[in-house]
């Protein structure tokens, strides 16, 4: 029994330590006192001393955080997100007097203000300054808290670039303020937006406007989807959201799929490597990364080459190998299928022998690229 036990802590605790929660208490000039935060670093943070990650903050850190902190460490995981810096904010008695706005502009005020510039110019501050942030900033809120991060869309320069808006309490005004800014912004924006079909039926009312509204925004820097779940309370939405936000805001980040293969790969009429290309600038572009192309991502253009036979896309698929994958060997099972396939035998045999002295790498091994270099030698009377 003992063994068993000793066993089953060996299992479970690197996911202990891999996720982690830290506690802190931030002195605030704008309130007036503490706050204190919840933190979850990626895993490895520390080892990997030059890599910068995105930053989602969570309001109503008290019950909202770990429930996102659990679902990006998941994501991250499986590289279907990048791997986040999630910060909490414990609000606890304080959430309606932080989320304050008047009744005559129903802009923050008061506390609602002083909280506001906490936030965006205490806190933020605070965690770019002590760890290593990418320029991409998502921030969560459930009803009151989700009408009050929306205050940083009215800004000329908002500090986050995605918003998780879990049944919002919309404040008078902010369907038409929002409606603007959508129309006109030059930046990109992500707004995700659930609700569900037993939700708080006032809310649930002004969210279904809202959506309706929001289908007609012209602008392709809008990147806007609504969930409305059916059998979702007001609380029981919030586990189904979550991932489903996740999804969307980081759709282009995942490893290629089956359905990317069939519906894009399979019919793109670019170049099959500028389409791997152009997915992973985009992803570096858009969250501030500097993201390595997966294997699998290379994989999955050799296998569209070989299926739509495009094959003058090896050559420059084999030239991103070689920045990617340095001496491995699939740069030069890129090249020499290139060669193969373009009526250069002889060089491709020599490029296949050439893998030697290089380093095994998914399927190619030596004995495999030898192997490829002796049938074309067979086939050839070399």
């Amino acid at each position: 029994m003992i063994k068993k036990l000793l066993l089953a802590v060996v299992i479970i605790y690197p996911w202990i330590i891999s996720a982690q929660t830290t506690y802190e208490t931030i002195s605030s000039e704008k309130l007036g006192t503490s706050r204190e935060i919840k933190i979850q670093l990626p895993r490895n943070y520390e080892e990997n001393k030059e890599k910068f990650y995105p930053v989602m903050l969570v309001l109503d850190g008290d019950y909202l955080f770990e429930p996102v902190a659990g679902m990006i460490d998941y994501y991250s995981y499986w590289e279907d997100a990048p791997e986040m810096i999630v910060i909490g904010v414990n609000q606890g008695r304080s959430r309606e007097a932080d989320s304050y706005y008047d009744e005559d502009r129903y802009l923050p005020s008061e506390n609602g203000a002083a909280f506001f510039e906490f936030l965006g110019m205490e806190l933020m501050q605070n965690i770019a300054n002590k760890y290593r942030v990418a320029p991409f900033h998502v921030i969560v809120g459930h009803d009151l808290t989700a009408n009050f991060m929306n205050f940083y869309l009215l800004k000329d320069k908002p500090i986050f670039d995605a918003y998780i808006n879990l049944s919002p309490d919309y404040a008078p005004k902010m369907n038409v303020r929002l409606g603007e800014v959508f129309e006109k912004t030059d930046k990109k924006i992500w707004y995700y937006l659930a609700t569900g079909s037993d939700d708080i039926p006032q809310l649930q009312e002004s969210i279904k406007a809202f959506d309706s509204q929001l289908q007609e925004v012209n602008n392709t820097l809008l990147n806007y989807n609504f969930d409305n779940f059916e059998g979702a309370t007001h609380y029981s939405l919030v586990g189904k959201a979550i991932p489903s936000a996740i999804d969307n805001i980081f759709e282009i980040y995942r490893p290629i799929s089956q359905k990317e293969y069939q519906t894009t790969l399979l019919q793109t009429s670019i170049s099959l490597s500028e389409y791997l290309q152009d997915k992973y600038n985009t992803i570096n572009e858009l969250f501030g990364l500097q993201k390595q192309i997966r294997l699998n991502d290379f994989l999955a253009i050799n296998q569209a080459i070989e299926k739509t036979k495009r094959w003058d896309d090896f050559k420059d698929l084999s030239k991103m190998a070689a920045e990617h994958y340095p001496n491995t060997m699939l740069a030069t099972y890129f090249e020499a299928r290139w060669e193969e396939e373009t009526g250069n035998p002889q060089r491709a045999m020599k490029t296949y022998q050439k893998a030697y002295s290089q380093k095994p790498i998914s399927f190619l091994t030596t004995d495999y690229m030898l192997e490829r270099a002796n049938e074309i030698k067979k086939a050839n009377g070399y």
